[in-house]
C-alpha cells in the first residue's frame, strides 16, 4: 500500500503530568507499521518531567507544545490546528494502541468507506490502573445506534474522525469537561450514521479515576444531559433516567455497605446477567 493511495491518520494526545504513562502511549505509535501517520502532543504544562519525556521523543512528533489550557477539549482543539490528515483519532496519555499492526488495519478498512463516511470505530480493551485486561468494548453501530442518542455507546479511543466532521460541525465545545466527545459527535450521529470496523482492537484504555466514583458520574451525566438538550431532546430519556436512578443507588450502598462491598455486590449483579467482572478490578 503506497503513502500516496493510503490515507494519512493523526493522532492527537492530550497530556497533564503524564510522564508515568505518555511513554507507552507514545512507543504505540511510534511503533506502529503503517507509516502515513502524524502524532501532535498538546500538553497543558506539566510539571512531573513530560517536557523532558516529550524532548527526548522528538523525533517521532510531528508537533508538541508544552503551555497552560483549559482542559481536553481546548488540548485537542489546539491539536486540530495542525493535523494535516485525512482522519483524527485522539488518545489520553494513558492510552496506547493496542499492537503494531492497528494503523494498517484500520486503513484498509478506511480506504473502502463511502466518501460521505465521517465517523468509523473499533472496540478497545478497558484495562486496570496496573495494566491488567477487563475486557473489550464496542458493538456494531446497528445494535447501538438506537441508544446513541441516550448515552455514549462508541468507545471514543477506537473512534476515527474524518477531517469533514471538524468542516462541517466545528471543534469540540470547550464549555464541556468530561463529555465534549460526546457532544461532538452528536451533532453528526442524531441524523447520521458511523460505521463498525470489525475485528480490529484498536486501544488500549485504563479505567479508575471518574469511571469509578458515582459523584463524578453524575456529573457526567449531567454533561450529557445539557449536550442531548443542546441537540433537541427536552424531555430526558427512559435510558438516561435509569443511569441516574443507578448512579444514585451506587451512592446509597457506597454509604451503607462501603466501597469494597459495594464493588463486590455490582460485580455479582453484572455476573447474574452475563457481563464480566468490572467494579472489583478498577
Amino acid at each position: 500500500m503506497s503513502d500516496q493511495l493510503s490515507p494519512k491518520i493523526t493522532v492527537i494526545i492530550a497530556v497533564y503530568n503524564g510522564a508515568k504513562t505518555l511513554q507507552q502511549c507514545i512507543d504505540s505509535v511510534a511503533q506502529q507499521t503503517y507509516a502515513n501517520k502524524q502524532l501532535i502532543i498538546i500538553d497543558g504544562g506539566s510539571a512531573d518531567g513530560t517536557v523532558e519525556l516529550l524532548k527526548r521523543n522528538d523525533s517521532h512528533i510531528s508537533y508538541w507544545v508544552s503551555e497552560s489550557d483549559n482542559g481536553i477539549y481546548n488540548a485537542w482543539n489546539k491539536g486540530l490546528k495542525q493535523a494535516k490528515s485525512d482522519w483524527i483519532c485522539f488518545l489520553g496519555a494513558d492510552d496506547f494502541f493496542w499492537d503494531d499492526q492497528v494503523l494498517e488495519r484500520v486503513s484498509m478498512q478506511l480506504e473502502r468507506l463511502p466518501v460521505d463516511v465521517r465517523v468509523a470505530y473499533g472496540q478497545i480493551m478497558l484495562l486496570t490502573a496496573d495494566g491488567v485486561n477487563i475486557h473489550a468494548t464496542g458493538e456494531p453501530w446497528a445494535k447501538v445506534k438506537k441508544h446513541f442518542k441516550h448515552k455514549m455507546s462508541i468507545p471514543h479511543p477506537g473512534v476515527m474522525h474524518h477531517r469533514s466532521l471538524f468542516e462541517l460541525h466545528g471543534k469540540f465545545d470547550e464549555s464541556f469537561r468530561i463529555v465534549g466527545d460526546y457532544e461532538l459527535l452528536l451533532r453528526e450521529l442524531k441524523t447520521g450514521d458511523a460505521v463498525f470496523l470489525p475485528d480490529i482492537i484498536v486501544t488500549g484504555m485504563r479505567q479508575g479515576g471518574i469511571s469509578s466514583n458515582p459523584e463524578q458520574s453524575l456529573t457526567i451525566l449531567r454533561e450529557v444531559r445539557r449536550a442531548q438538550v443542546m441537540h433537541g431532546q427536552s424531555v430526558p430519556s427512559r435510558v438516561w433516567l435509569m443511569a441516574v436512578v443507578r448512579v444514585y443507588i451506587r451512592l446509597l450502598l457506597w454509604g451503607v455497605l462501603g466501597e469494597k462491598r459495594t464493588r463486590k455486590a455490582l460485580d455479582f449483579g453484572r455476573r447474574i446477567i452475563g457481563l464480566p467482572a468490572y467494579w472489583t478490578k478498577i
